[in-house]
């Protein structure tokens, strides 16, 4: 695994990343193909998201 990001424009920048991807995988679906697992994955990947904005905030307390 990678080494902990600690400098805010690391941080950001490794949010929008993940941002863009979450996006670009909201695009490739079509909605009268999406599968339960589908969407089930798209939440996973938004409580990622999450987890890691409240530990990057953590780190700056």
């Amino acid at each position: 695994m990678g080494s902990p990001i600690t400098d805010k424009n690391g941080q950001v920048s490794f949010l929008k990343q993940r941002l863009n991807m979450f996006l670009d995988v909201l695009d490739a679906i079509e909605p009268e193909e999406t599968e339960l697992e589908d969407i089930d994955r798209l939440i996973e990947m938004i409580d990622e998201l999450e987890s890691k904005c409240r530990e990057f905030n953590n780190r700056d307390e």
